[in-house]
């Protein structure tokens, strides 16, 4: 079910930048101020690491983070990051079939979950939310489409793209703010970047 990025480890950082510049990462942690101190954090699809050096610079020490991506060659990059006195579990495995307490404080989801179809975004997110406690933060960063043609034509092209590369099955952007609507979860900060094609969101659950 879920993608793989291991074809593209070596140059997903620098793609990402050439396309959007620093955006992407600026949108992934804008929200990381919501994190507190002793917090257990759950991180879903967190690419080559990089968001693991903006929490540490946040909080040095006491944050329990577990880490879990299907690609190896993701984790092992991530493995090189600063983590500060952090605790750092690394996971390899698709967080569907990931074995994971439910107690998680804060989820983070940096790009995850527009790899998914409809019907298989569903199940992911279901499993998401029994890992989150209640009253428990999630925060979320995908692409979106506000009815702007050129997004359209933009978010296509991704996905080709990677559907070659790394094989995901979206092959359209699911409608993931549906999910969290249907569920009850509530916003409570949100920003938009690039034209409003990516939006970063924190839900309370």
């Amino acid at each position: 079910m879920s993608a793989n990025y291991n074809n593209s480890v070596w140059f997903y950082d620098f793609l990402t930048g050439l396309v959007f510049g620093k955006t992407l990462f600026r949108a992934q942690v804008y929200l990381l101020n919501n994190i507190k101190p002793g917090n257990k954090i759950l991180i879903a699809g967190g690419g080559t690491g990089k968001i693991l050096e903006a929490i540490t610079s946040i909080h040095h020490a006491g944050l329990k983070i577990t880490y879990v991506d299907v690609s190896e060659k993701m984790i092992a990059a991530s493995n090189k990051r600063d983590t500060g006195k952090n605790k750092v579990t690394f996971i390899n495995a698709a967080i569907e079939s990931s074995k994971l307490p439910d107690n998680f404080d804060v989820v983070i989801t940096p790009f995850l979950l527009d790899n998914f179809t409809e019907e298989n975004l569903q199940k992911i997110f279901s499993r998401i939310d029994q890992l989150l406690l209640p009253g428990g933060l999630w925060l979320n960063t995908d692409f979106q489409l506000t009815g702007k043609r050129w997004q359209k034509i933009m978010a296509g092209s991704m996905l080709i793209f990677f559907r070659i590369i790394c094989a995901i099955e979206a092959k359209k952007l699911p409608d993931i703010q549906n999910c969290f609507n249907n569920n009850g979860y509530r916003i409570v900060e949100q920003k938009t970047y690039w034209g409003d094609f990516i939006i970063t969101t924190a839900y309370q659950k």
